[in-house]
């Protein structure tokens, strides 16, 4: 058992029982010596709190730190990733100017002029030799390749290092590469929105106009006068045949050539019935000796279409087609326009 007393008010004593035979141990200190004590223990204490606390706000520091610096490697691999992405959209983009450039050609669309094309001049050159030099070009002067990839290699792994010395200058210049690849982009994509554009029109205009060109052969048969001089058949004597007679049976279907309006159907005493076609861009075909029209006056007709039925009316000597074909209002050889 413990006893503490106090002895004159200057000093505190600590007994100490260890049984009823042993001794009892006592321990005297003044009370100026507990009060030191106490100061001690306080600031030792207080040191530990704020170190504690320290250490807390230390250990807190380093944690959004390395929270930031994980932010900032993924802001660097997403720049990254950006700038490897706008690299092979620009790829693309390239592929697809040589495509487009193509179909210019191919559509007949004028390729823009750019720069000097009378004057360019380009190529690789080589400086010739003077007298004296042709030993040092073939000795200690010509670069030795080993060495020029070792050289490229320091120099890379040198600006290797420096890069991850300057982060934050390789940051900002990955950054500023980035901006300007998608501004190119921009810009590329625009001139190849319109590139496009023309070729769509030119690809319609061409479409339409290959719809409206003749190019089928209007009735099944076999050609029994063609284009140009012959013999006519009537008076005996030289003349002109402006289209083709093709031999059929009578009421052969006979079919449009190419789309285009019904302009005009009747008679005509030497074509006897007939029937013209406008195809558009200064295109029109005729056909003569039908026996029967089966199309109206401003119908719409599409290659391949039923306008009307071989006959022999007219100035004929037999049932057949008389098939003619005029650009701009000059018959032409219908036989140019048939391509089966």
């Amino acid at each position: 058992m413990a006893q503490t007393t106090n002895q004159d008010g200057d000093s505190y004593t600590i007994v100490v029982f260890r049984g009823s035979t042993a001794k009892p141990l006592r321990f005297s200190f003044s009370r100026k010596l507990l009060r030191r004590l106490l100061v001690c223990v306080g600031l030792v204490v207080l040191a530990d709190l704020l170190v504690v606390s320290h250490y807390v706000v230390r250990t807190g520091e380093v944690w959004e730190l390395a929270s930031f610096r994980n932010e900032a490697m993924s802001a660097r691999e997403q720049t990254a990733a950006f700038s490897t992405a706008i690299d092979d959209l620009k790829k693309r983009i390239g592929a697809m100017n040589e495509v487009n450039q193509r179909l210019r050609v191919m559509l007949g669309i004028e390729l823009p002029k750019s720069g000097d094309m009378v004057n360019g001049r380009g190529g690789e050159e080589v400086p010739l030799p003077e007298e004296g030099t042709t030993s040092r070009l073939n000795g200690s002067s010509v670069a030795n390749p080993s060495s020029s990839g070792s050289m490229e290699g320091t120099e890379g792994a040198s600006q290797h290092s420096a890069a991850g010395i300057d982060t934050s200058k390789n940051d900002a210049d990955a950054v500023a590469a980035v901006k300007e690849g998608l501004d190119w982009l921009k810009k590329a994509a625009t001139a190849q929105e319109r590139i496009l554009s023309e070729l769509t029109e030119a690809a319609e205009q061409r479409s339409t106009r290959w719809a409206s060109t003749p190019s089928i052969w209007p009735v099944k048969g076999w050609v029994t006068s063609g284009f140009g001089p012959r013999i006519s058949p009537f008076t005996e004597k030289p003349a002109w045949h402006d289209g083709l007679d093709i031999g059929a049976a009578p009421n052969t279907p006979v079919r449009a050539p190419a789309q285009g309006r019904i302009t005009s159907t009747g008679y005509d005493p030497k074509l006897g019935n007939m029937v013209r076609v406008d195809h558009g861009y200064g295109v029109e075909t005729l056909y003569g000796h039908l026996a029967k029209a089966l199309v109206k006056e401003g119908q719409r007709v599409e290659r391949g279409d039923v306008i009307a039925l071989v006959g022999s009316s007219g100035l004929s000597t037999g049932p057949h087609l008389h098939y003619m074909v005029k650009v701009n209002g000059q018959a032409l050889d219908p036989s140019k326009y048939i391509l089966e």
